[in-house]
């Protein structure tokens, strides 16, 4: 290139004629096809690129995945060897593909450190110290943002295994009573020497019990209490002690007075007490069963909803239904959410399917739910919604609370920018959803905001051809 050429770069238009002229003579203009590598992340930084045409893409490496940070077309954008001023280790931090032919001016590593450290000593020391000191500061910033992140959700899980995990272990101490008392009815009725006729009669109204049990409808409060004192008056006409207590017991089994006439009928009238009893040990205990398997049901949901919002034992890019990773999300947020807060649901079913990077996106998730309780102060109503806009889907996580001003609307997204007290956030939870959004799935994030209504909308292409391009 000549220097004239080179001077209508913007990186290069303040240079002098001599600056120019020297850089005319150390580089060289070097062309790339479309989809060929144009240099490559770990590889020996050589040369440092400047666009003079044609389209370009950088990526990085995270976690075996590609991921794309930019795409332009920008003449006089820049790439390679940035860092070589610093004379720390000489690879590159991305890779660079050409998407169309593109033509670059090449300039040598070891020229462009040359050229940074003589024409601009001050620069480059400031340079220095700004370049360390924030990746210092983000790796200490991500470190423990990650940390506390975890910490969080793990308590919130803890928090939410314990209840069933107790709830089985009293159910399973009062299954072992309940099984004890079985036993020694049991002993009691055989002691009245039923017949055989009468013991078959028993066993078929137990299994009834049991049966009934699992249809049992759900009263109100009054109904309860009409149903319970029925069967305690008729408990109490019969001679039965404590009836009261057995009424609780078999009203929440869907048993009645008819089903006790049917008792006592079938034995005399001094076997009538020993024989409810068992049979009410024998509602108890199916009651409790049911109890321990709800409990387990509860357990292993919660493990599945783990699982899923980890994606541990999943690819990292897959197919998703991304109902699931926001059913995933809210159950590992739970332990989060205040009393006051009412959750929304507005599902659209009917959205097919997408490509996605599912733990990623459960990030983004957590980073908008988690601002919005934030927001809305303990009070308020938090709606996650779904819906199809064209070719892509969109969620969208709305909260209640006094919105975003428009002062500072536009700079949500940068990197290290929070609304919250010192030491409250990091300012990376917008940053880092943007760019899993943005940058790795090709969307785009919106919001809109006004005082009791705030709407961060995530859009994401619904074909899987979006993100191949990436």
């Amino acid at each position: 290139m000549t220097p004239a050429e080179i001077r209508t770069l913007f990186l290069f238009e303040s240079l002098d004629d001599e600056q120019v002229t020297w850089l005319a003579e150390q580089g060289r203009v070097e062309q790339r096809s479309e989809g060929e590598l144009v240099y490559a992340e770990g590889d020996s930084a050589e040369c440092f690129f400047v666009l003079l045409d044609g389209t370009v893409r950088l990526c990085r490496t995270v976690h075996g995945d590609q991921v794309e940070i930019s795409r332009t077309s920008q003449r006089g954008v820049y790439g390679g060897a940035t860092q070589a001023y610093l004379g720390d280790d000489r690879q590159y931090r991305n890779s660079m593909w050409a998407l169309t032919d593109s033509e670059f001016f090449v300039l040598p590593a070891e020229q462009f450190a040359h050229a940074v450290r003589s024409w601009f000593p001050m620069a480059m020391h400031l340079l220095e110290g700004m370049f360390i000191g924030m990746r210092d500061t983000q790796t200490v910033v991500g470190e423990r943002e990650r940390l506390l992140a975890l910490g969080s959700l793990s308590a919130g899980l803890t928090h939410e295994l314990n209840n069933p995990a107790s709830a089985a272990v009293r159910a399973t101490a009062g299954l072992r009573e309940r099984i004890a008392g079985m036993r020694h009815k049991l002993a009691t009725i055989a002691d009245a020497r039923l017949d055989g006729r009468q013991l078959h009669s028993l066993v078929r109204l137990q299994e009834e019990a049991v049966e009934r049990v699992g249809k049992a409808p759900t009263l109100t409060a009054m109904e309860t209490s009409d149903a319970e004192d029925e069967l305690t008056d008729w408990l109490d006409d019969q001679g039965v002690t404590d009836g009261w207590d057995l009424a609780s017991i078999l009203v929440n089994g869907g048993l009645d007075v008819d089903w006790l006439d049917r008792v006592r009928a079938t034995v005399s009238p001094q076997d009538l007490e020993p024989v409810v009893r068992w049979l009410t040990y024998g509602v108890e205990t199916e009651l409790l069963l049911r109890e321990i398997d709800d409990a387990a049901t509860r357990i292993s949901t919660l493990v599945g909803a783990a699982k899923q919002y980890s994606q541990l034992d999943r690819a990292p890019y897959q197919v998703v239904d991304v109902h699931e990773l926001l059913g995933a999300t809210l159950v590992m947020l739970k332990g989060k959410f205040p009393a006051g807060v009412r959750v929304v649901k507005e599902f659209d079913r009917s959205l097919p399917s997408i490509p996605a990077y599912a733990a990623e996106l459960n990030q983004v998730w957590s980073n908008l739910i988690d601002n919005a309780l934030g927001a809305m102060g303990g009070e308020g109503t938090l709606t996650v919604r779904t819906g199809r806009l064209d070719d892509q889907l969109f969620v969208e996580i709305a909260d209640t609370g006094p919105g975003i001003p428009e002062t500072i609307r536009a700079r949500i997204f940068e990197p290290f920018f929070t609304t919250k007290p010192v030491g409250e956030g990091t300012g990376l939870g917008l940053d880092i959803s943007y760019r899993i959004v943005v940058n790795k799935h090709h969307g785009d994030i919106r919001v809109t905001s006004v005082p009791g209504d705030t709407v961060f909308r995530v859009l994401l292409p619904i074909s899987p051809a979006a993100l191949a391009a990436g």
